[in-house]
């Protein structure tokens, strides 16, 4: 296994290019940094790339031109175990990452395949559970939880193998208003890369202050969240739609926003 680089980015894509077997390209020469810490959203509208570019992340997809390294990683078959345990991958249905008996074990799978136990293994349950807000529901079956709860669970499943990125897809799908401004919180507090795909541009802008579009398998724009929901050009161009009444410009930002979030909203 390759050496991993402390000092690198979280990820770092270059020309990635990929045609599926039935000859439909999907990805067209993507280069994408993310720096460590950083939280960014990625847009774009559906058929432009997204989950063909998270698949390359992890290495469940491969195969096409161009590199993807993560933490100076590259993903290549020889490193997949270590890729798979930093490249932590939230989907967007919490029943397909939670299947054992009660939200302990959920959380407790991962690190125990990767050899721990004991003691080392229920302070790491612990911790994760702790950083979502779960940790009173340990012993409960995850099918007794409400959708959010879920969900947090399953942040905490990814969160137990201390992950060099967090990827989430559409986190906030289906999530009552109380909901997603609690896992908004837990997002922030976190101390690890984000890469967020979402559609849903108001959540992108709270938790992301940076934006990169993908749109018919390149990367169509990069920048401050705030000024690419801003270009009304841009928008209808790439068949990006804010919530009727949504105006970006009337969310206020920190100053430190463009590197710690944004802790403000409306």
């Amino acid at each position: 296994m390759d050496a991993v680089t402390t000092d690198a980015p979280s990820l770092e894509v270059s020309g990635l290019a990929y045609a599926y077997p039935d000859g439909h390209q999907a990805l067209f020469g993507v280069d994408l940094t993310v720096r460590r810490g950083e939280r960014v959203a990625l847009l774009g509208p559906n058929g432009a790339g997204k989950t063909t570019l998270v698949l390359h992340l992890n290495g469940i997809l491969g195969g096409g031109v161009g590199k993807v390294s993560v933490a100076g990683l590259p993903v290549e078959k020889r490193n997949f175990a270590e890729v798979r345990r930093r490249v932590g991958i939230v989907f967007q249905d919490p029943d397909d990452q939670l299947f054992m008996p009660t939200v302990r074990e959920d959380v407790a799978f991962g690190p125990a395949a990767a050899g721990m136990r004991g003691a080392e293994l229920r302070a790491r349950v612990e911790e994760a559970l702790e950083q979502v807000g779960m940790a009173a529901f340990a012993d409960r079956p995850p099918h007794h939880l409400s959708f959010g709860q879920r969900r947090r669970v399953a942040v905490a499943t990814v969160l137990a193998m201390r992950p060099e990125i967090l990827v989430l897809d559409e986190p906030s799908s289906n999530l009552d208003p109380a909901s997603r401004r609690e896992l908004a919180d837990i997002l922030r507090s976190l101390d690890v890369t984000v890469l967020m795909v979402t559609h849903d541009l108001p959540y992108a802008l709270e938790l992301c202050p940076r934006a990169v579009v993908l749109s018919e398998g390149v990367i169509a724009a990069d920048g401050r969240t705030q000024d690419l929901l801003c270009d009304e050009e841009l928008m209808r161009a790439h068949r990006l739609e804010l919530p009727f009444g949504f105006d970006p410009r009337s969310v206020t930002l920190p100053v430190a926003a463009a590197g710690a979030g944004i802790s403000a909203f409306g």
